[in-house]
């Protein structure tokens, strides 16, 4: 489609730019990454890539799913207008709009810095009348976007500290922090390789299974870093004895496989980077929690000493471990935030209990930075606490999660209503405190991107004010 065909009535531009202190070549070549465009997809966002080809260049296309609430859109789009270091174009041949065009550019600012500019151009269904439903909700929406994406771009591009690029293996991959993290390391330049358990379908798969200790060891050769998320899933269903023994199961042979092939490995990893979390600490009251903390003595502090215990093994072999002891990850595409949304936006929130239970909390960009951190410095080995240095309690939490919402929060989940539910798994998670601090990642020099609760849920939720920048109608 010729761009001049969209200098029709009722069609909208809409422009968004962000300075960002880099080369306008190495922005650019970030767009050119494989986790380019799952990096960029806001957390609360509905839509997914079902399929692409060719990258950003011309010719390349996609197609995307999106929900709209029992709606489901389909868009189909294509690149065009690529130019190196410059910019590139989409247009959509099918979308639910009349027209859209999206070009991005690069502008440089002198030889260090550079404008990363969004131009939006875009036709409403239902003419004037679309115009008038739908005008300002779509125009909010496009602000929110692109708030949320300079965001993520300026952040990753001017990160203090990143390492020469890697070949990495990850384990757990198809998981929500696994996901994310992908597409983050994929777009610092390293090699991601995702260990997945059907059958590899994609140059960038491995197949294993680590319930029978299955892992072939030859496409290992010449991995620099291994990152083990894997392990069933905590607090999707209620803890029977068969459903405790399989997330302990999980969690032992899924490390167990790893550390096992990398002694057959003729060239070790250099890293080996394991997930565990500040369950370790079990139930704690307001006790202020440091990796020096001891154990706790529930179930949930008895799976991370086994996740760690079996980490460990992989020191015996000069391997650097490290153990990312992690607490709640807030996003809306899970865990625990997604399941607390609902309520939240009706205006029916509120704090758990009396409420006096600390959370130790952290935002996916702080989870996957904080990774990246770890491969970037050679000190950093043993237990650190992937947390926020501020833990907030649940009442504090509930408050700050309905303003940012302008909603309502006022009305409490009793405790006993939980223990009902939910028995001993409601006890050890939402009911359990824990007031863990990332002292030992202070020290290593990461700077948090999210220190504080309101500036994370704002970020993660897309609900930080639009910066000004120029657009036209």
């Amino acid at each position: 489609m010729n761009p001049a065909s969209l200098e029709t009535p009722g069609c909208v531009t809409l422009r968004r730019a962000v300075r960002i202190e880099r080369p306008a070549a190495v922005v650019f070549a970030w767009h050119e990454q494989p986790g380019a465009f799952d990096r960029m997809a806001p957390p609360w966002a509905t839509m997914t890539r079902r399929s692409a080809t060719g990258g950003i260049r011309n010719g390349a296309r996609v197609e995307l799913r999106q929900h709209v609430g029992p709606l489901r859109l389909r868009w189909e789009v294509e690149h065009s207008d690529f130019v190196e270091n410059v910019q590139f174009r989409d247009v959509a041949s099918r979308s639910p709009f009349q027209v859209w065009e999206h070009l991005h550019r690069v502008e440089p600012i002198g030889d260090e810095a550079c404008l990363w500019v969004d131009e939006v151009r875009y036709r409403l269904p239902g003419g004037p009348l679309g115009r008038w439903l739908l005008g300002g909700r779509v125009r909010s929406e496009l602000d929110r976007l692109f708030t949320y994406r300079h965001a993520v771009l300026k952040a990753d591009l001017e990160q203090p500290l990143t390492p020469p690029p890697q070949r990495i293996l990850l384990a757990g991959a198809s998981g929500l922090l696994g996901r994310g993290l992908a597409a983050f390391l994929s777009t610092q330049g390293h090699d991601v390789l995702r260990l997945v358990r059907h059958p590899a379908r994609q140059p960038d798969e491995l197949q294993w299974n680590p319930n029978v200790a299955e892992l072939e060891h030859g496409p290992l050769d010449g991995i620099d870093t291994v990152i083990n998320l894997s392990g069933a899933n905590i607090a999707d269903r209620n803890w029977s004895d068969r459903r405790r023994d399989t997330i302990i199961h999980s969690r032992k042979m899924a490390t167990s496989t790893l550390v096992n092939a990398f002694k057959d490995m003729p060239c070790r990893p250099k890293l080996f980077l394991s997930a565990s979390a500040v369950g370790f600490y079990g139930d704690r009251g307001d006790t202020l929690l440091d990796e020096e903390a001891d154990t706790g003595d529930n179930f949930l502090a008895l799976i991370c000493r086994t996740w760690e215990e079996e980490a460990r093994r992989a020191e015996s072999l000069g391997i650097r471990t490290v153990m990312l002891r992690t607490g709640v990850v807030l996003t809306p595409e899970g865990g625990a935030l997604k399941k607390m949304l609902p309520l939240f936006q009706l205006g029916l929130g509120g704090r758990i209990g009396d409420g006096r239970a600390w959370m130790s909390w952290i935002t996916p960009d702080d989870y996957a930075g904080a990774i990246q951190h770890a491969i970037a410095t050679p000190s950093m080995r043993g237990p650190y606490n992937l947390v926020a240095p501020e833990p907030v309690r649940n009442a504090d939490f509930a408050r700050t999660l309905a303003s940012v919402l302008s909603r309502p929060g006022f009305l409490p989940t009793p405790a006993w209503v939980l223990r009902t539910v939910f028995g001993q798994m409601a006890e050890e998670t939402v009911l359990a405190s824990q007031r863990a601090v990332p002292r030992r990642l202070i020290e290593a020099g990461y700077d948090f991107r999210h220190p504080d609760l309101e500036t994370a849920l704002r970020h993660v939720l897309g609900r930080s004010p639009a910066a000004a920048l120029p657009s036209s109608p």
